[in-house]
């Protein structure tokens, strides 16, 4: 065991390991962000390159090493991997490094468990950290202790720690999962009675901090909470835009963002909440158009609704933040098509900032009800001639 020096806590070393895969984060820029949302402090960065994880290690016990002494170094209290961990890996890790080892993963939890506001985005992310620490019996859970109580509850004889605390952990899954059904089946309902009042329903999805709530409030002049940072929005919100001539009762919802490496037990998890997009008439996919990785985040966010069988919904794509692109970048038109998988959609750009494309937005979404009344359905895009080049 390494010899423990004091740390100073929230200080935090980041570490990525280039196995030769696309989209690797050298700058570790969204492993720091995601630290800084945490309420973490990156006081350092270490990448590598492997062509394979070490099964005890990850990064091998050389790195491992030199991990160890950027940590006493910055006297960092903790150690964040931007690739999940096994089990195993992280407790070696731990044992090496002498300090707290984490992964994107368990990051990605405690955002969400800070952030989550109504009861039912409680009860997912609670679901989600209980399937992970499911996997981590290392007794890391003891405020589950409370919520056990009553007879038969204890353990019997020759019964392990391990084993009791599998038990437990199996238990608080159990009741977490019928507290989110119950949960479901009431959304379940509201959202059928929407659909029984006919009403033309529009989902807003993107990667984190592309500015959705943002363009919410601008077009249904609400207050939900939007700021410049990751996951400001996890709770669903849905209200009813005004379309002008459109004729008919239209509701727009704001959906939690997608990002890389989303855990697999979040979608899961997330599943009531994101299936207003699955349900939707029409998705606004929006985009950070000034950030030069967002082709990268735009294939994330198609890889999200395909696992969620939202793929085939149709999509608007929304090119927001107009204002921080460079004048010389700037689109001619602020709307035109784009081809995304073979198909060609009706891409609009807007700052939801300052305004600028709004108008633009409101027309099309008034165009695509009015169409949806009548039944006759709107072609995604126009002809390719009269595409942008």
């Amino acid at each position: 065991m390494a010899e423990q020096i004091p740390r100073v806590a929230g200080a935090a070393i980041l570490v990525g390991v280039d196995f030769g895969l696309p989209h690797f984060d050298g700058e570790l820029e969204e492993l720091g962000l995601l630290a800084q949302t945490a309420g973490l402090d990156p006081v350092a960065r270490l990448t590598c390159k492997r062509k394979a994880p070490d099964a005890a290690l990850f990064v091998g016990s050389g790195k491992a090493d030199e991990i160890r002494e950027l940590a006493e170094m910055h006297r960092a209290s903790e150690v964040i991997f931007d690739q999940a961990l096994s089990p195993a890996q992280q407790r070696n890790l731990e044992r090496a490094i002498g300090a707290a080892v984490y992964d994107r993963t368990f990051l990605i939890l405690e955002i969400f468990a800070q952030r989550a506001r109504s009861h039912e985005g409680k009860l997912q992310v609670e679901l989600a950290r209980l399937q992970y620490l499911s996997t981590r019996l290392v007794r890391r859970w003891s405020h589950l202790e409370r919520q056990r109580g009553g007879i038969g509850t204890r353990g019997g004889p020759g019964e392990t720690q391990i084993e009791l605390d599998r038990r437990m952990i199996g238990d608080a899954i159990r009741r977490t999962r019928e507290r989110l059904a119950k949960v479901q089946r009431q959304r379940g309902t509201q959202r059928r009675q929407r659909e029984r009042r006919d009403t033309f329903n529009i989902s807003l999805v993107g990667y984190t901090n592309a500015g959705k709530s943002s363009l919410f409030n601008a077009l249904v002049k609400a207050r939900a909470y939007a700021a410049d940072q990751l996951f400001a929005t996890l709770d669903t919100t849905t209200r009813h835009l005004y379309l002008g001539d459109a004729g008919r009762s239209v509701s727009i919802s704001d959906t939690v963002g997608f990002i890389r490496d989303l855990p697999h037990g979040l979608v899961d998890a997330f599943k009531a909440t994101l299936q207003e997009a699955v349900d939707a008439d029409l998705l606004l996919h929006v985009v950070d158009a000034s950030n030069p990785h967002h082709p990268e985040q735009m294939d994330e966010v198609r890889a999200v609704l395909e696992e969620i069988g939202a793929a085939d919904v149709p999509q608007l794509m929304i090119f927001n933040k107009l204002d921080a692109i460079e004048p010389e970048r700037r689109p001619v038109r602020l709307k035109d098509h784009m081809e995304v998988d073979g198909r060609l959609l009706t891409r609009v750009f807007l700052s939801a900032r300052t305004g600028e494309g709004l108008a633009e937005l409101r027309e099309e979404l008034a165009q695509r009800a009015m169409a949806a009344m009548s039944s006759k359905p709107l072609a995604d895009a126009a002809p390719l001639q009269d595409a942008a080049h």
